[in-house]
């Protein structure tokens, strides 16, 4: 059987056909180039926690509120509203109308007001100033919503329904959102019964989550399965099973909500590839799901059918699940990750192949103090700092750290001041 993290991820794209099949291999499918068709360059050789120019770099870019991080992009949103993206754009997922690949921040054609943007797999989803959905990049899985199978949009175009909504996740090949009447909708790819809906068919339009009378105030669009927040602060997920990622003591595919063993109070969540974490109203970090590279934190590599404490003691604020890694913010504002390595997307300064990983929280270097972090389902990691600056580190084969090279970064540097 290959290997999960056999070669260089983000000069690829995972092909969730080949997922489907054999659920523990991922194979590989060659992406396309832009602008920036070089090919990506070593890591850098500086002092680790030491980023390049960032003094002269940080005075210039822009000053974002959020980020968030896809397989081979990022967006992020500015303290003026407006959406920027930067990274892999060969579905049109920057937004820019184009299908150019960025390595700085391209502004989101068509003047929305954006409050919040959610990168997925080759697309993106946003939630306009005045709550409104809209997606843009590839929608072969209906992963824009809009009600049709054109395979992608250039540009944002509204999620069909006319809905208004609080909050929205965009995942691997489906995205989730919760209306402002606190109402759970699913689109997309719906194999596993991702989408909540009792039964395994696709929609490319939004369609209400069969909650049995839940109430939920998050939910968050994962790998191939989802998981949401309830008003009671208790987490329930659906979806794809065969890892333990909807954390209910067993496995099997879950075509309604389950609820996650444990009883704990929970007041964050973050759904992964093929893992979960949450954190508790205390601080205290669960995983469950894939323990492969240690993506669950608690020392081992082991599969967890149910949440297991992330080891080391550390209090979070919050946490984000990626492919085989996980990041998160301390009560005291610093960033740990956990998990793999194989591009240096833990942060740590360290870097040793496809091989490299970590089986419990080691801090990220260079001191900063972060607000929140993402690194969904990539081989990136992003964040954004007390003083709104966004940094990111790891893979960069796409341009997708920002930084204006294609330099794999094993510690955070400074997203670049827009094209």
């Amino acid at each position: 059987m290959s290997n999960p993290d056999g070669s260089h991820f983000l000069s690829a794209l995972l092909s969730w056909r080949a997922v489907r099949l054999a659920a523990p291999v991922l194979v590989l499918a060659a992406l396309g180039c832009g602008e920036d068709a070089d090919s990506p360059t070593a890591p850098d050789s500086r002092t680790p926690g030491a980023s390049p120019d960032l003094a002269a770099a940080t005075a210039t870019s822009p000053s974002f509120v959020q980020v968030s991080a896809g397989i081979t992009h990022t967006c992020g949103v500015t303290a003026a509203d407006r959406a920027y993206c930067w990274g892999g754009n060969g579905e049109g997922q920057l937004g820019d109308g184009t299908t150019t690949d960025r390595r700085k921040p391209r502004a989101v054609t068509g003047g929305l007001r954006f409050r919040f943007v959610s990168a997925g797999n080759q697309y993106t989803c946003g939630l306009t100033t005045n709550d409104r959905a809209y997606c843009w990049g590839s929608n072969i899985w209906g992963t824009l919503g809009e009600g049709s199978d054109v395979p992608s949009r250039l540009t944002p175009v509204e999620v069909a329904g006319g809905r208004r909504y609080r909050q929205l996740r965009a995942g691997f090949h489906h995205a989730c959102a919760v209306t402002l009447a606190e109402v759970a909708f699913c689109w997309g790819d719906n194999v596993y019964g991702q989408l909540g809906i009792g039964e395994a068919s696709s929609t490319t339009a939004p369609v209400r989550v069969k909650t049995g009378g839940l109430v939920f105030r998050q939910v968050f669009a994962g790998g191939g399965h989802t998981c949401g927040l309830t008003a009671e602060k208790r987490v329930w997920c659906w979806g794809r099973n065969d890892f333990g990622q909807l954390g209910d003591g067993a496995r099997g595919i879950g075509l309604s909500p389950l609820a996650v063993a444990g009883g704990h109070a929970f007041a964050q969540l973050s759904a992964g590839l093929v893992h979960t974490c949450a954190v508790t109203t205390a601080g205290i970090a669960y995983c469950w799901g894939r323990g492969f590279r240690g993506a669950l934190g608690d020392g081992t590599q082991n599969d967890r059918l149910a949440p297991v404490p992330v080891a080391g003691g550390l209090h979070f604020s919050g946490v984000t699940a990626g492919l085989f890694h996980t990041c998160g913010v301390t009560l005291a504002n610093a960033a740990y990750c956990w998990g793999s390595n194989g591009w240096g997307q833990l942060g740590d300064g360290t870097y040793s192949g496809e091989n490299g990983f970590r089986t419990t929280p080691g801090a990220v270097v260079g001191g900063l103090q972060f607000a929140r972090l993402s690194g969904m389902n990539g081989a990136h990691t992003c964040g954004v700092t007390l003083a709104d600056r966004a940094y990111c580190w790891g893979d960069n084969s796409r341009g997708q750290l920002g930084d204006g090279t294609r330099t794999l970064r094993t510690a955070p540097v400074p997203v670049g001041g827009a094209m």
